[in-house]
């Protein structure tokens, strides 16, 4: 097998070059997909439809790092579930504030394009009663 040193410049002279243009790959198509989903999305028409809030969700995800200060990172995305009157459900990501001013059942204007989330606008109360036939008086 040879000395130490030749082993040594082998491995960092056949190993370290595929794994560093693997590593540059996958950095590569990372990006090429969020290229690829922003350029669908800006494809899609802007739509702005009547809709129902059916679920809320959190995803939240911690990293420790063991630098000097021990530091840890927590990060929570919220998720907003929408049916449309087609009964398709979508779900998108919205930020914290918008997450807390919703509620399941909520229902309203949905506006989006493609997998972009623009804004959610609740129907009042008065005009979801009348919808549902709730606000009629029998005579």
């Amino acid at each position: 097998m040879g000395s130490g040193s030749e082993w040594m410049f082998d491995f960092f002279g056949s190993v370290m070059p595929i794994f560093f243009i693997v590593v540059i790959g996958i950095i590569i198509l990372s990006a090429g997909k969020g290229i690829l989903q922003w350029s669908q999305n800006n494809r899609q028409p802007l739509l702005t439809v009547d809709s129902k809030i059916v679920s809320k969700r959190t995803e939240v995800k911690h990293s420790h790092h063991t630098d000097e200060a021990m530091s840890s990172r927590t990060r929570t995305t919220y998720y907003l579930t929408f049916e449309v009157e087609s009964g398709d459900r979508m779900e998108f990501v919205v930020n914290g504030e918008e997450f807390g001013m919703c509620a399941e059942g909520d229902e309203g204007l949905l506006r989006f394009q493609g997998t972009r989330y623009y804004s959610f606008v609740r129907h009042p109360k008065s005009h979801r009663d009348t919808v549902r036939g709730y606000g009629q008086h029998k005579t």
